[in-house]
């Protein structure tokens, strides 16, 4: 199934770029650059310090649940304006992975073990924020026999138990060579979406993802659909990496073979002067243009930004893909 996306590719391309053509992004440096020094930051990835008492009262609360968050942990640029609307994504199974991804932030090391009480607190937070869309995520846990699926199956339990008009939307790893039993205790528990990232393009991965593998994170995604086709399916990839547009479109394609019904595309911005650094700054328009040719390809829903992160909006997104696949069934049913 996943091979007909390149047999496909060559169809949509000329088409797509008809329909929206990309504008060139811009070096790291503003001008041309193989490979730019340091990261200077345009001012439409420029935001503001949080400072407001919504922000200060989200983390109050998750410090007295002793929990952690992947908005802290990632750094991730939309944590004041997500906190102050109380929005947040919530990482279970602590907060040190078992892997040392070029991209990612969080801490690597030999993690704690799992906490029995997380769920339940989990949860107690879910209902005194008054979530109606919660998104729950995790380090990667090699270390563990199921790789942290039991804990993302016992957590969705005890917010269905607490908050039972919670929409749940999991974000998992890629549970790597037991993947094929997490998944099948997760879809078992039935999150209403199930997100998985691939990150970036298959050329990539051996020094952006190097303990993962494009194809099986594609081959989750498409077993998640095939066990429970009504559970909505999810995925991401960064911007500015030194992928190629070309590239893009292919993820796009494999994506699609794989049923997934929501794309992600955001800029990534390097943490650390350890990560991998920025390769170019991805205009507005180009994100426009590539959202463009996503929905032309047929996902049902598609956010596309540079600010853009997996779970930004993500409540709001998932009004409208719910809203999308109920009028995509009204118009078969004619």
């Amino acid at each position: 199934m996943l091979g007909l996306a390149r047999v496909k590719m060559g169809r949509y391309l000329g088409r797509m770029n008809e329909i929206a053509p990309i504008p060139a992004p811009i070096s790291a440096q503003g001008q041309s650059a193989e490979r730019p020094a340091r990261t200077r930051k345009p001012d439409w990835i420029r935001v503001k310090a949080p400072t407001s008492p919504g922000y200060h009262d989200t983390r109050r609360l998750m410090r007295e649940k002793g929990l952690a968050t992947v908005c802290e942990e990632a750094a991730c640029p939309n944590i004041g304006e997500c906190w102050t609307k109380k929005h947040a994504t919530v990482m279970i199974l602590g907060d040190v992975c078992t892997r040392a991804c070029a991209f990612c932030n969080v801490k690597t090391g030999m993690p704690r073990k799992v906490d029995p009480n997380e769920p339940q607190n989990l949860a107690d937070a879910c209902a005194e924020m008054g979530l109606e869309h919660i998104v729950i995520t995790s380090v990667d846990r090699d270390d563990l026999p199921d790789g942290g699926a039991l804990q993302f199956v016992k957590v969705i339990e005890a917010l269905r138990r607490t908050t039972p008009d919670t929409t749940i939307e999991i974000l998992t790893p890629d549970f790597r060579n037991k993947h094929e039993r997490a998944v099948e205790m997760i879809v078992a528990a039935r999150p209403d979406v199930y997100n998985h990232n691939l990150e970036t393009v298959p050329r990539l991965y051996p020094t952006i993802r190097p303990g993962a593998r494009y194809y099986a994170s594609l081959r989750l995604l498409e077993t998640v659909k095939k066990l429970d086709p009504s559970i909505f399916t999810k995925s991401g990839i960064m911007l500015g990496l030194g992928e190629e547009r070309l590239e893009v479109h292919q993820v796009m394609d494999d994506m699609r073979s794989a049923d997934i019904d929501f794309l992600t595309m955001g800029q990534y911005l390097q943490p650390t002067p350890k990560h991998a650094k920025v390769m170019e700054f991805v205009t507005p328009a180009a994100f426009n243009a590539y959202a463009a040719i996503a929905r032309a390809k047929g996902f049902l829903q598609v956010a596309s930004s540079p600010l853009t992160r997996s779970s930004y909006h993500a409540g709001k997104d998932f009004a409208e893909m719910r809203a999308a696949r109920e009028a995509q069934l009204a118009k078969v049913a004619r």
